[in-house]
């Protein structure tokens, strides 16, 4: 049996009813895989209090943990300060630091994130189709929650709180595994949480996290199948694997973000430019931000020299084949690229840059590296928009708009729970809907089989 000693347990909250599981006291050892299953239990019989709620009781707990997260700003943004001063003396990229910092702006943009998802329809209930049969039997079948869900995810304390709205307002109760590096953060954040929750009458257990376990914690989630209904892992490439090869709870995969951008050789240069930079640098440390600069060889000489100078004076090293470094301006930072760079989510302000002779070959590049997240074209052709659109097989595909719009809340869902890369059941931007699963309701009178 697992076990983890207290002293290297992640820190939770306090003794408040609203605060973070803690470990129980007293005891020199925690059976993690029973304390895991416990949480789970707890989950199970809160998200049976959600089941039958109405969406006013659901959106009225949304917008008091809104309130709550903006009034703790200052005790978010102190324990968010401990983690990232830990990040650096780690070594943490940029990228991720961003995606660890909180500000009171960002925290009130994730509060008007959970405002903006109580305003959505609330898909339990909805009748997906129905019909009577020739025999009179009545069917519908309706949207229902999943039940109990679990995050695994990484040094992103945002999607704490995108997790547990989500979760609630579709009637789920969520389970949240965010890792060491937001540990300060997600404590502060889950306790606000769970007490905003008692107040207004529901379970706190509603919204849990299993981070004083640390990473054995999340081995036990993952092994909790018929207590725990869908599993999502968020983060790195090497977290999603691990989650999908060893979870016994069905997985709903992310994906990492290897993005490509293509400016085929009708496109207009200014668009193509202001494409490029948005969904490069606009903000790195994304799953949206591109990777991969391809360029028709046709539109390369008059298109280029402008973006290599926009995106080297933006600060990006870029990554060149050898046709797209003979456009490489005085003084940018380019140097050859490799299969690697091609294979690479960067996460920073970095960029492989290749020029194809056709659009046959940006297809065939992306179909080789790509991650199935998102990919753009930028074209006025529209013959080519329509064939890169059929061909490309992602999540997400963009025609003259930046890939940054790959978002739950981009595209009118809400705060998403994450983008899938996967086919079945939920892909692209999985919101309300994605976290729900349908039953058949069948009504008679009196109807035996014959």
């Amino acid at each position: 049996m697992t076990t983890v000693s207290q002293d290297e347990a992640i820190r939770t909250g306090g003794d408040t009813p609203g605060a973070a599981t803690p470990p129980p006291s007293g005891a020199a050892e925690v059976d993690v895989t029973a304390a895991v299953r416990d949480v789970a239990r707890r989950a199970k019989v809160a998200s049976r209090t959600l089941a039958t709620a109405n969406r006013m009781t659901k959106d009225a707990a949304l917008g008091a943990i809104a309130g709550a997260l903006v009034g703790a700003a200052d005790r978010i943004v102190a324990a968010n300060a401990e983690d990232l001063e830990r990040g650096r003396a780690n070594g943490m990229s940029d990228g991720l630091l961003d995606r660890l910092a909180l500000t009171p702006e960002r925290i009130a943009q994730i509060a008007d994130a959970l405002r903006d998802v109580s305003g959505l329809p609330d898909p339990v209930g909805e009748v997906v189709r129905g019909q009577t049969l020739p025999n009179g039997l009545r069917l519908r079948q309706i949207r229902v929650p999943m039940g109990v869900v679990g995050m695994i995810y990484e040094a992103r304390p945002n999607v704490t709180v995108d997790a547990a709205g989500l979760a609630l307002k579709s009637g789920n109760a969520v389970i949240l595994r965010g890792g060491s590096a937001a540990a300060a953060s997600n404590d502060v954040i889950v306790t606000v949480m769970r007490d905003a929750l008692v107040a207004q009458g529901l379970p706190a257990d509603l919204v849990q996290t299993i981070d004083a376990y640390g990473r054995a914690g999340g081995v036990a989630l993952m092994r909790a199948r018929g207590l725990v209904d869908v599993l999502i892992p968020r983060g790195g490439a090497d977290l999603i694997q691990t989650v999908v090869r060893e979870s016994l709870v069905p997985v709903i995969e992310t994906g990492v973000g290897n993005v490509h951008v293509y400016v085929d050789a009708t496109a207009d240069v200014a668009m193509a430019v202001a494409i490029v930079m948005n969904a490069k640098t606009q903000r790195v440390g994304v799953c949206n931000a591109a990777e991969t600069l391809l360029v028709h060889e046709d539109a390369a000489a008059g298109f280029l020299p402008a973006a290599l100078t926009a995106l080297s004076d933006a600060g990006v090293v870029l990554h060149g084949d050898p046709a797209a470094m003979a456009f490489a301006p005085a003084g940018a930072d380019m140097v050859p690229a490799t299969d690697e760079d091609w294979a690479t989510e960067y996460l920073a302000l970095e960029l492989g840059v290749r020029v194809v002779p056709s659009l046959d070959e940006a297809i065939e590049h992306i179909r080789t590296w790509s991650s199935g997240h998102s990919e753009a074209i930028v074209t006025r052709d529209i013959a080519a928009a329509d064939r890169f659109v059929a061909e490309v097989d992602s999540a997400a595909v963009m025609v003259n708009a930046s890939t940054r719009f790959t978002d739950g809340g981009e595209l009118g869902l809400g705060a998403e729970i994450g983008i899938s890369t996967q086919k079945l059941h939920a892909r692209g931007p999985m919101g309300l809907t994605e976290l729900t699963t349908t039953k058949w309701v069948v009504t008679g009178d009196g109807h035996v089989k014959p």
